[in-house]
């Protein structure tokens, strides 16, 4: 088994201006990331040899204003999802196709510059029996309920409808509680009260988050994550850079990806998610177990999310996420497990995985400032995506 992960280390980050409706264009929100990663890991454009993002700011304006490559992210590991950049980057340079190697992630709330990537004519190879491409106008079934086509034109199902029905299946099977996904949603605020770039930093109660308005039950507004424009960059470079680096490198213990697993709902394990799957992968790849980690950042693009992967990850049995968390004191700062200590997306924003790996970093380093978690950690595990795709990183200091 190729273990390319140990070859990588994390030596630069950056993050841009974040705000809500801000209108600065996406290549100047990238290139204020890009730029201060390239510097905090103590080199200059001309050093870096690639650059890879997850389908935003057009790669073309950031190598005609950084110069370097891009980095091919069809590198025959399962899919990480959002994190597949990252861990494309350190394929790259455990290959030796590149000794530096920038990854970005940039949003923009109004539209910005995100690109389409058009559907591929060819089979699913990770589907397990291989999937065809569905041809355009095609009907897919939804159980007995018909034609899921038509169930989506008719009802704009997203994210938060198939979220919630996976969250109302574990609240069914194990009585997992409104309250308990409330603690949550008031840790992330409480930690984000000590992020000066957090979107939301006021304190919220249980009563602020019972009564916020609803938006596919059981979830409401606090438990869905807050759209945000910024940017943030990450430096991957071989571990032989560390010697080097002027900052305390970020090393790769172990990465785990999965894509498709059943899709939304096809599993025999509902409501189970690929997070299962990525999370397995990435414990087959290290010694490590879940009794090492210090601090988790792990993706809440809706309160449930991070509720099924402190299960996917061991840190608790399944059905056992709502007890973990309630009355947030094992996941606090100093905690047993603090947990998205920067606020996460439901307060800080939405990065989609790049803010939670970029503070795992911080917090590892010990530059995490007022939020840093005082039992210095030594390992941490940075975790990305909910539904048909997943991707998670274990990381050492």
């Amino acid at each position: 088994m190729s273990t390319f992960e140990k070859d990588a280390i994390i030596s630069g980050l950056g993050i841009s201006r974040i705000g809500r409706r801000t209108g600065i264009p996406g290549i100047d929100l990238t290139m204020e990331a890009v730029r201060a990663a390239v510097a905090d890991a103590g080199l200059t454009p001309d050093d870096i040899d690639g650059i890879v993002t997850f389908g935003d700011t057009p790669l073309p304006e950031v190598i005609g204003a950084l110069g370097g490559p891009a980095v091919d992210q069809g590198y025959g590991f399962p899919t990480g999802g959002v994190l597949t950049p990252a861990m494309s980057a350190m394929v790259a340079v455990s290959e030796r196709r590149a000794r530096h190697v920038v990854v970005y992630r940039t949003v923009q709330m109004l539209g910005g510059t995100m690109t389409q990537t058009p559907p591929s004519s060819e089979p699913n190879p990770l589907a397990n029996p291989p999937v065809e491409p569905r041809a355009l106008g095609s009907s897919r079934k939804l159980g007995p309920f018909g034609d899921i086509d038509e169930l989506l034109a008719a009802h704009a199902y997203s994210a938060a409808n198939w979220l919630a029905m996976h969250c109302r299946r574990h609240m069914e099977l194990y009585g997992t509680t409104k309250e308990q996904l409330g603690w949550l949603a008031i840790n992330s605020r409480r930690n984000a009260g000590l992020n000066p770039l957090a979107a939301y930093r006021d304190p919220m109660t249980m009563a602020n988050y019972l009564a916020a308005r609803p938006v596919s039950t059981p979830f409401g507004l606090y438990d869905c994550d807050v759209p945000i424009d910024g940017s943030i960059a990450f430096v991957i470079s071989h571990a032989e850079y560390a010697r080097d680096c002027p900052q305390p490198p970020v090393a790769v213990e172990a990465v785990g990806g999965a894509y498709g697993s059943g899709g939304w709902f096809h599993r025999d394990d509902f409501p189970k998610m690929a997070s299962t799957d990525a999370a397995a992968e990435m414990w087959s790849r290290t010694d490590l177990t879940p009794s090492d980690v210090d601090l988790a950042e792990l993706y809440d693009g809706f309160t449930f999310l991070t509720f099924a992967w402190l299960e996917a990850l061991g840190f608790c049995a399944d059905g056992e996420a709502g007890s973990f968390v309630e009355g947030a004191t094992r996941i606090a700062l100093d905690g047993e497990l603090p947990l998205n200590t920067y606020g996460g997306q439901l307060s800080a924003g939405r990065m989609h995985g790049y803010w939670l790996l970029h503070e795992a970093c911080l917090q590892l380093r010990g530059q995490a400032g007022d939020r840093q978690v005082s039992r210095r950690p030594e390992v941490a595990v940075a975790a990305a995506g909910g539904g048909p795709i997943a991707g998670c990183l274990l990381l050492t200091r």
